[in-house]
């Protein structure tokens, strides 16, 4: 079996995964191998099977799976490891992850270099064929002069990629952040934030417009909207979605209804990604393989998605 397209067409997950993708859209804390971190723990950490009916319950899974078990820098360090064996296990050849600026002080002593480190060192150890493209993460829920004493540390330093903003969509306005993201644009960071997964069509366009963004992670209502996919079309905004977690946090009724097909066909740059493998078993062979036998895009449609997104 020789092409991607092949191994779609005939399920064939094991080979799907020998072929090259990207994972643009991976927390790395809810994004490791099961069996990596069962092996080094000796805990099962079980994957949800069924649609949630908020974000609470979310929040209460990894409470009970992760927060307690993994809250200190040895365990930080085992889920950054566990993130590049589930990567390469899944033939992921791109893959974008980072650490939240509060955890720089919670788990590597303010030291941005001791950061750096454990994710590049477990690259190395683990992965070294994968390239790593590090992160700056920032919730929303933080105030904004907390974030910036945060990001005083990571300025400077070229190891970082990206700057992404994630957390409830209606925490504060986005507006709030045009600050950091400018600053950020300086730095030469590649700008993303979480939008369009719970709130509006009309909340993307206004995210990208304030914020300068080059990339929105999930940005699934821009479906519901002509003008705003026209707006991303034109403006070459990518997509960074994540369709088993859509389906399960109960954002999309079925996969194949999920609007990455339609936004793909209106010419908007999308890529299909994990956003957190431990509770939605969603590596990314297995999201290619979800949307095709949903009849959601066609194997030749999927190739092309997954080309892109190493781009």
């Amino acid at each position: 079996m020789n092409n991607f397209t092949d191994a779609l067409k005939q399920r064939n997950l094991e080979e799907l995964r020998k072929h090259p993708k990207a994972d643009l859209h991976n927390h790395f804390v809810l994004g490791g191998s099961r069996s990596f971190l069962y092996q080094a723990t000796d805990k099962r950490i079980e994957p949800i099977t069924h649609p949630m009916s908020s974000m609470d319950e979310m929040e209460a899974w990894s409470q009970k799976y992760i927060g307690q078990y993994f809250n200190s820098t040895e365990m930080r360090k085992l889920l950054i490891k566990a993130a590049f064996q589930q990567a390469k296990e899944d033939g992921v050849t791109v893959l974008e992850i980072g650490e939240d600026v509060w955890g720089l002080g919670e788990f590597f002593n303010n030291d941005i270099d001791e950061l750096v480190d454990a994710f590049t060192s477990a690259q190395k150890e683990i992965a070294p064929d994968i390239e790593l493209r590090l992160q700056i993460g920032l919730s929303r829920h933080c105030p904004i002069d907390y974030l910036e004493d945060c990001l005083s540390h990571f300025w400077g330093n070229k190891n970082f990629y990206s700057i992404d903003l994630y957390g409830d969509e209606l925490a504060q306005p986005i507006e709030n952040f045009k600050g950091i993201y400018r600053r950020a644009k300086k730095e030469g960071l590649r700008l993303k934030a979480h939008v369009g997964e719970w709130g509006t069509a009309k909340d993307i366009r206004t995210a990208v417009e304030e914020l300068e963004l080059d990339e929105v992670q999930h940005g699934i209502a821009a479906a519901s909207d002509e003008s705003v996919i026209r707006f991303l079309v034109d403006n070459k905004i990518r997509l960074n979605i994540t369709p088993t977690s859509n389906v399960l946090l109960g954002r999309i009724s079925d996969m194949s209804e999920h609007p990455i097909g339609k936004l793909y066909r209106s010419g908007v740059d999308v890529t299909i990604n994990s956003d957190d493998v431990l509770i939605f078993d969603s590596d990314v062979s297995k999201e290619y393989l979800r949307l095709y036998e949903a009849e959601c895009l066609t194997a030749e449609e999927l190739d092309d998605i997954r080309k892109k997104g190493l781009r």
